[in-house]
């Protein structure tokens, strides 16, 4: 029972567009699948409900076939941690356990998967009075100003933060107001794997630069044809908008052009939108795999070496080991 030994959880990384569903779906949804296993979502957009098309959520006859968790979870106007995504995902590791079945932490945020792995950072936790103060002062001056300012007490993670990120740049600027210190000076909590509580088999899914981006240019296209655009429109009249957490996912962010200081309207050029959001997953993909070498402990399988084939040789080996 989970509590007297380690939780055996296999992670499955990789860049957009990479096939991580595909192999999934090979694996595990199918005929002859070697264990039992539910997915945990390690997808930062994919938590909300209404965002489908854009953040390639897994299709329903999928999600019917194979349990998925932490999918339509929140509303787009609510954020959505690392620290949220910690807690829910061990939650359900250890319900999925208890039912006799593999966990599978599966999706390409990988700030989420490190913190999974490691464990959360041990920085001061969260002041509402501080974050609003500081919502405060993004609007008054900007967000360029408050990256200087982020640039010149934390310069790793003012590095490290994505110019749209303005959660995770608050949150640095937080840290620091509250602490007196960097947030890149926090050491994870449980370097040495969250102190035995899970046996981690963290396997990655590669394939060569070239091919990854004319499948992120093909599914991007995909994606407009399928409705991409429609979708948006209607989470506009639903009342949502740029300003809310979710509308900061590759996909969505695009279709908005400045129309007034402070005011922003749906872009009528369709085709420059596309672009855009093509261009845009291909530079998150890259940083991905830049991010993905930070991973204790993973391993890389190529796609095109009948990847369902080399993931379940790994896992038979690793559900065959007898932890000491």
């Amino acid at each position: 029972m989970p509590g007297e030994k380690a939780v055996p959880v296999c992670i499955l990384f990789g860049p957009t567009g990479s096939g991580k569903t595909a192999v999934i779906e090979e694996l595990f949804a199918r005929r002859g699948a070697p264990v039992r296993a539910e997915i945990v979502s390690a997808d930062s957009m994919q938590v909300y409900r209404g965002m489908d098309i854009g953040t390639a959520k897994p299709d329903r006859s999928l999600r019917q076939r194979l349990p998925h968790h932490l999918i339509d979870i929140r509303d787009p106007r609510e954020q959505f941690s690392a620290g949220d995504f910690v807690r829910l995902a061990d939650e359900a590791c250890v319900a999925i356990a208890r039912r006799g079945a593999l966990p599978v932490v599966s999706g390409g945020t990988g700030f989420y998967l490190r913190n999974f792995i490691l464990g959360l950072s041990e920085a001061p936790p969260a002041s509402a009075a501080l974050r609003e103060a500081l919502r405060e002062a993004l609007r008054r001056r900007g967000e360029a100003a408050l990256r200087e300012e982020l640039a010149a007490c934390d310069p790793p993670s003012a590095a490290r933060i994505h110019p749209n990120d303005t959660y995770r740049l608050l949150r640095a600027l937080e840290v620091f107001r509250l602490s007196g210190r960097p947030l890149s000076s926090f050491a994870p909590s449980s370097p040495d794997g969250r102190g035995g509580k899970y046996r981690f088999l963290i396997l990655g899914l590669r394939r060569p630069r070239e091919e990854l981006y004319r499948r992120i240019d093909e599914r991007c296209a995909a994606m407009f044809r399928r409705g991409l655009p429609a979708e948006v429109e209607g989470l506009c009249r639903a009342g949502y908008g740029p300003g809310d957490p979710a509308f900061a996912a590759i996909g969505y962010r695009e279709f908005f052009v400045e129309a007034a200081p402070g005011e922003y309207a749906l872009s009528a050029d369709l085709e420059a939108v596309a672009a855009l959001v093509a261009r845009n997953s291909r530079r998150y993909a890259k940083r991905q795999i830049t991010y993905f070498a930070s991973l204790p402990g993973g391993r890389w399988i190529s796609a095109g070496e009948d990847p369902a084939a080399r993931f379940r040789e790994a896992l038979e080996a690793f559900l065959a080991e007898v932890p000491a």
